[in-house]
């Protein structure tokens, strides 16, 4: 306790975004946090985008975007639009080595996905694929996911599925281009198959875009008997972003 008072003096806490001073530790200040455009209101069952209007009790409300998209996942839940302050937390867990920012996130993504998980789930990223995680040193999905685990008591299984070959950038691609090239990219681990039989997964991703890579996931987890795929993201692109 000593040792943790005796750092805080000498670095007291910074605001994951603009750096000016906090009370703790992992925390936005007052303003960055009123302007982060966290998702509060109504939202899509299935991908967690924002929606207008209010949400009634126990009603399940699609986006047009999983409407004309069949997801292979049976619900899902996003903490922020990808926008504004969101997107730079985004971009700097995801290339700017902010493992801080991971660490905050484990209790918004907690309350965002409380009801999707239970006492037997276990909680899945999205897999880099091997060279890409070389240059990167990091999965920030599997640091989300740890770090939720570690919030919820749920278990994390970070190397359950595996990207065994390398695919194109998908940045500024069509959604049907990320559909395909993403088809058949992703596998379930086979040392950890018999592990997954049976069992709820929380698949956990930084950002959603068309859903590409979660449905690629969800697919493989599928095919290896799994019991039911949710996913959860910090962040969701919406068409109006």
């Amino acid at each position: 306790m000593r040792m943790q008072i005796a750092l805080r003096t000498v670095f007291p806490p910074e605001c994951l975004s603009c750096g000016a001073l906090v009370d703790q530790e992992f925390a936005l200040c007052a303003p960055c946090w009123a302007e982060t455009p966290f998702i509060l209101g109504a939202s899509c069952d299935h991908c967690g985008a924002a929606l207008p209007g209010q949400a009634e009790p126990g009603a399940a409300l699609i986006c047009d975007d999983c409407r004309a998209i069949p997801r292979p996942w049976a619900r899902g839940r996003a903490v922020l639009e990808y926008h504004g302050k969101a997107r730079k937390l985004v971009l700097g867990l995801k290339h700017g080595d902010r493992a801080d920012i991971a660490r905050a996130a484990g209790p918004w993504l907690a309350r965002a996905g409380a009801d999707l998980i239970k006492p037997d789930t276990v909680i899945v990223p999205v897999p880099l694929y091997r060279g890409r995680l070389w240059r990167r040193r990091y999965n920030q999905s599997a640091l989300l996911a740890q770090s939720l685990a570690r919030v919820s008591g749920a278990e994390a299984m970070v190397d359950a599925l595996a990207r065994p070959r390398a695919t194109p950038s998908l940045d500024g691609k069509r959604r049907d281009e990320r559909f395909e090239i993403l088809d058949g990219a992703i596998e379930v681990n086979a040392k950890r198959a018999l592990a997954l039989v049976g069992r709820d997964v929380l698949l956990v991703d930084d950002v959603m875009t068309s859903g590409a890579t979660l449905a690629a996931c969800a697919r493989a987890l599928i095919a290896a008997q799994v019991a039911n795929v949710f996913v959860i993201v910090l962040a969701r692109v919406s068409k109006s972003t």
